[in-house]
């Protein structure tokens, strides 16, 4: 086995991800006082970071690949209010308000893989139709179906357990789903033939379509795998919160760029890893809420939140040519 070396540790994803939320999460302890690091307020943090952290992956697997999808930030809304008006107005029984929305998700996966791969334009004009467009439908049906811009439901016992409950009335259940998804996805990235696969589109999509990689259907999996992660969350919240919003989820189309830029995935395609996506996104959700936790301006939080952006890109960035200049000092 070869032996982890100073070149290779540097040269990790991960890397300036896991030094970032190593310091975010002393400053904050050191600001934030004892109830920072209580349960309840790692449960303030953890809970974001689990939301955030479903969609995050799947958008950083796109990225890795060259793409992008900012249709996460309508899907989201979409799914949950999808939830709310077939189990909740309709009343109809909750499986179908469970597996109605992750339909939903796989549908419009599927138009934004079709149109990047057909057209080529790039996805991020793509996604961003998709996003204004499923935005306005979902107001629009919501309010045709509704007359109102949101929905209550009551989910049955065994749904809320599953999907919408808390552990120790604290943690949300989704953290542990977030922990489960994490893992198959890392499995898929970093251990699966596909993840090379991925890798390869971000470096160059036409040497890999080139070398047998069948990139079109790729594509539209890792389209349709990002629509369904935003779909499964938007459901989660409506049984957990026993209410859907048509304005909710907006704000995780930056959050989880945020949190996969700052898990060290290059802008660029090629670059990333599970692990740094994890790292950044917990590394997010402590700024996001840890703020609230100081004494500090809370209008301050967004400022932090855009100085910790530029830091980690430049800290991935300077670790990157660390790595490689240490590399050519060990052959010279």
């Amino acid at each position: 086995m070869e032996k982890l070396g100073i070149d290779s540790l540097l040269r990790r994803p991960e890397m300036g991800a896991f030094l970032g939320m190593v310091f975010v999460a002393i400053f904050f302890s050191i600001f934030g006082g004892i109830l920072f690091m209580s349960p309840q307020g790692i449960a303030s943090w953890l809970n974001v970071a689990a939301n955030l952290g479903i969609i995050a992956i799947p958008v950083g697997f796109l990225m890795i690949a060259g793409e992008l999808d900012i249709s996460v930030g309508a899907m989201l809304p979409a799914a949950s209010m999808t939830t709310g008006i077939i189990s909740g107005h309709y009343g109809l029984p909750i499986i179908i308000g469970i597996l109605a929305p992750l339909a939903l998700g796989a549908v419009v996966g599927l138009i934004n893989g079709f149109l990047v791969i057909r057209t080529n334009v790039p996805s991020l004009i793509i996604t961003m139709g998709t996003l204004f467009a499923l935005a306005g439908l979902s107001l629009f049906l919501s309010v045709y179906f509704t007359n109102t811009t949101s929905a209550a439901i009551t989910a049955p016992d065994w749904a809320k357990a599953i999907f919408g409950s808390f552990i120790g009335g604290t943690y949300q259940i989704l953290v542990i789903w977030w922990i489960a998804i994490s893992i198959i996805h890392f499995y898929f990235l970093h251990l699966s033939p596909w993840g090379n696969w991925v890798y390869a589109m971000g470096g160059d999509k036409i040497s890999a379509r080139n070398a047998g990689i069948p990139t079109d259907r790729l594509t539209i999996g890792l389209f349709v795998l990002s629509s369904v992660s935003a779909s499964f969350v938007g459901m989660c919240q409506a049984i957990l919160f026993n209410s859907a919003q048509v304005s909710a989820g907006q704000s995780y189309i930056f959050n989880s760029i945020i949190s996969v830029v700052v898990g060290g995935v290059l802008l660029t395609g090629g670059f990333g890893s599970v692990v740094g996506i994890v790292f950044g996104t917990i590394t997010f959700a402590i700024v996001n809420q840890g703020i609230y936790f100081t004494n500090f301006d809370r209008n301050l939080s967004s400022l932090i939140i855009g100085a910790m952006l530029l830091i980690a890109v430049l800290a991935n960035n300077t670790f990157r040519k660390m790595a490689l200049s240490y590399t050519r000092k060990k052959k010279a």
